[in-house]
């Protein structure tokens, strides 16, 4: 395996571990007796530590290297999904996810940094396949997920099985992972400790927020939306999050040669515009199927807008690409774990429909974002 393809299979098997965390999302709820808020304060817990991982570890994740990085956050985080349905209470698994989210911000902050080195060493972007292969493991957990909730299988005994397979796999990836060489026109200023956006990138903060706000409502609430909305079977149920995903992926996995033909400013008005339209459906949806296709144009339209900022941040000039990396992620992802809970707040309240429905004026926002991007290919 060549090294950047280590970076693809990194993103892949830690979306298998925490896809299957966030599959069964509809059995913890049941096994900790939560409501909708509750399931919401408990993911809080996780963004969270996503934001200190990405603020605080970003001169840390620098310091170890690739191989260290991944291997101390990959084992580690699916370590502490697995652990979580042993619990005997949600507020005894908070501080598990809250570690676990730290682990994930540093993880994130490796493989983003990684993928735009590799980018500038082979003179190609490799961005949205990156993080393609993130939406590929979802696909690939929520449809394992599917499967086993109708068999029956426990939560204990699925993410078991989901850390064993990051471990055998991981430590044959990941053992000979070398560090990318770094760019050539690299920021040279010192490192600061900690990571914040500076009011240049605010505009790439909403461009890369509103796409994660939409894919992470779309795994942690669809199976829920389509049980307590169609009273659908657990199998159709996971369909939504399977379909998801794997319209994320192959938007991410093919998006790159569009991207360098067309440009980023076109491609990303055009994929927000879809997740609009994706979630309109989604909202006015009057049957199972056309719910499950409003979920699927959604993970199409919300598949490459957030790599685009992220190469977009990494390739600015006032500061080192770690720092803008970490800084921009910290604000996008704690959307992506935050996001889902404050939906959880207004489905309690307003109902589940009205909680997708209340994504979109930020999708409008972001859309006025784009001209921030370079227009040209």
């Amino acid at each position: 395996m060549k090294q950047h393809q280590r970076i693809y299979f990194l993103q892949f098997v830690f979306a298998l571990s925490m896809g299957a965390l966030l599959a069964r999302l509809p059995d913890l709820q049941v096994q900790f007796a939560l409501t909708e808020g509750q399931v919401g304060l408990l993911l809080i817990t996780m963004s969270c530590g996503v934001l200190c991982g990405l603020t605080f570890l970003g001169r840390t994740v620098e310091r170890f290297g690739a191989r260290a990085t991944t291997i101390i956050t990959i084992f580690g985080a699916s370590t502490f999904y697995a652990i979580v349905p042993w619990m005997p209470s949600a507020i005894v698994a908070a501080p598990l996810l809250f570690a676990a989210g730290i682990l994930a911000g540093a993880l994130e902050i490796n493989a983003n940094v990684e993928a735009d080195r590799y980018e500038a060493a082979m003179g190609r972007r490799i961005m949205s396949r990156v993080h393609g292969m993130w939406s590929l493991g979802f696909f690939v957990t929520a449809l394992a997920a599917a499967a086993l909730r109708q068999a029956g299988v426990s939560v204990e005994i699925h993410m078991a099985l989901a850390l064993l397979v990051v471990v055998v796999s991981g430590t044959a990836v990941f053992w000979n992972m070398q560090t990318a060489p770094k760019r050539p026109d690299m920021h040279g200023a010192e490192h600061p400790p900690f990571a914040f956006p500076t009011w240049g990138m605010l505009p790439l903060c909403l461009l890369g927020a509103a796409p994660l706000w939409v894919e992470g409502a779309g795994v942690d609430w669809s199976a829920i939306y389509m049980r307590d909305v169609f009273a659908v079977e657990p199998f159709v149920g996971g369909l939504s999050v399977t379909l998801f995903s794997l319209a994320i992926a192959l938007g991410r996995l093919g998006m790159d040669p569009v991207v360098e033909r067309f440009g980023p400013r076109a491609v990303a008005t055009t994929l927000l515009s879809l997740a609009a339209i994706g979630l309109v459906l989604v909202v006015a949806a009057m049957t199972p199927v056309m719910a499950l296709a409003g979920f699927a144009i959604a993970g199409i339209g919300c598949s490459s807008v957030y790599p685009l900022a992220i190469s977009a941040a990494a390739r600015r000039t006032d500061r080192p690409a770690a720092v803008n990396v970490a800084a921009l992620s910290q604000m996008t992802f704690f959307v992506f774990f935050a996001g889902p809970p404050l939906l959880g707040y207004i489905a309690e309240h307003f109902g589940i429909r009205f909680s997708y429905l209340a994504i979109i004026p930020v999708l409008l926002a972001a859309l006025l974002a784009t001209r921030r991007l370079r227009r040209t290919a």
